[in-house]
């Protein structure tokens, strides 16, 4: 049984920064590329972060470049989206995701995932 379990959300105030950890279990992590994406009140689930199942490739949306950084570490199964200089924008419930190296598509779309997790609320304050 595969389970994603994502920790280290919070309130933060604006300017502050989180880590965000993803916790997976029942597959072979080395072959997954993993994903962020979150989803504010009102609105469509959207990509935040990705990096691929060797780890050399990284992607981020627009919103997010230059102050979040996604990493993994392989040896404890764990993918982890760094975040600083937070604004109020960037609150919402945080989805870690993994999929499958052999799946085709671009790992900034949903539809390149095998499995998610429940979400981590992430809330930032003016």
């Amino acid at each position: 049984q595969v389970q994603l379990v994502e920790s280290g959300g919070g309130s933060v105030q604006a300017g502050g920064s989180l880590r965000l950890s993803c916790a997976a279990s029942g597959l072979t992590f080395i072959t997954y590329g993993m994903g962020w994406f979150r989803q504010a009140p009102g609105k469509e689930r959207e990509f935040v972060a990705a990096i691929s199942w060797t780890g050399s490739n990284t992607y981020y949306a627009d919103s997010v470049k230059g102050r979040f950084t996604i990493s993994r570490d392989n040896a404890k199964n764990t993918v982890y989206l760094q975040m600083n200089s937070l604004k109020p924008e960037d609150t919402a419930v945080y989805y870690c995701a993994a999929g499958h190296r052999f799946r085709s598509g671009s790992l900034a779309t949903s539809l390149s995932y095998d499995y998610w997790g429940q979400g981590t609320q992430v809330t930032v304050s003016s």
